[in-house]
């Protein structure tokens, strides 16, 4: 690989910008796709028209592979993508069940609740403060991290002065997954209150609430296991992200 391209590469991964690698088999050419909110662009090198929408295609799944051009050409498509990120507001149980189990299917767990007597390594093994555990505000806290397309957001908090600033700057961000706590009638409220603040249904419908699957879940662990699921099915795209069980009036 030329050094600058390489150089590129170092740049979009710590800036958690989605890229994908392209390079012909023989490795006579390689390019650079990096994925934007408009869709994507060649950041170094050129490709195919054709290759550019493939590499576009692949960085949502993540999957390597080949594809041809117009003049049959194979390409590499190589995703290069952020790990995903799991931002949990609230440190309450279902918050300890939800980060432990975020951990074993590959999301990286980020607890936020300014409550400090919560917010602990003795309830939260594993997460370090200042980093996996944070005691800002969390709207201030997502500010300072940065969501992308590749971060999912679950407020459990059930305290309107956390999940509302929570899910205003979440509604504003490019995030694959918001979801909020709280029964139908808690969701309604909600939902009012973020329309005051101007947000159009559109922007709302992106809220998942009440949070996670309807497997009747009960306790803490067993809802962790709805929010889990609901959050892998919508970053998969299965039909079970859309028919999720809850019936509204």
């Amino acid at each position: 690989f030329p050094l600058a391209l390489l150089e590129q590469v170092c740049a979009c991964m710590a800036n958690r910008q989605a890229a994908a690698l392209v390079r012909l088999h023989n490795g006579t050419q390689h390019a650079l796709v990096v994925q934007t909110e408009q869709g994507s662009t060649v950041q170094f090198g050129t490709c195919p028209p054709e290759i550019c929408n493939a590499a576009h295609a692949r960085l949502q799944h993540g999957r390597s592979g080949a594809e041809a051009d117009a003049t049959g050409q194979e390409w590499f498509v190589q995703p290069l993508v952020p790990a995903p990120r799991l931002l949990i507001v609230g440190a309450v149980h279902i918050a300890q069940s939800l980060a432990r189990m975020a951990s074993m299917v590959g999301l990286a767990p980020i607890v936020i609740d300014p409550r400090s007597a919560l917010a602990t390594v003795q309830r939260f093994p594993g997460l370090v403060p200042g980093q996996t555990l944070l005691t800002e505000w969390p709207d201030e806290a997502m500010q300072a991290l940065g969501i992308d397309p590749m971060t999912a957001i679950a407020t459990l908090t059930h305290d309107a002065k956390l999940d509302d600033p929570t899910l205003e700057e979440a509604l504003r961000s490019p995030a694959f997954y918001i979801g909020a706590l709280g029964s139908r009638k808690t969701q309604a409220s909600r939902m009012e209150r973020l329309r005051t603040l101007g947000f159009a249904e559109a922007e709302l419908a992106r809220i998942r609430g009440p949070i996670g699957l309807a497997i009747g879940a009960v306790g803490a662990e067993e809802i962790a296991l709805s929010i889990l699921a609901d959050i892998v099915a919508v970053r998969r795209q299965a039909p079970l992200a859309q028919a999720r069980g809850w019936q509204y009036p």
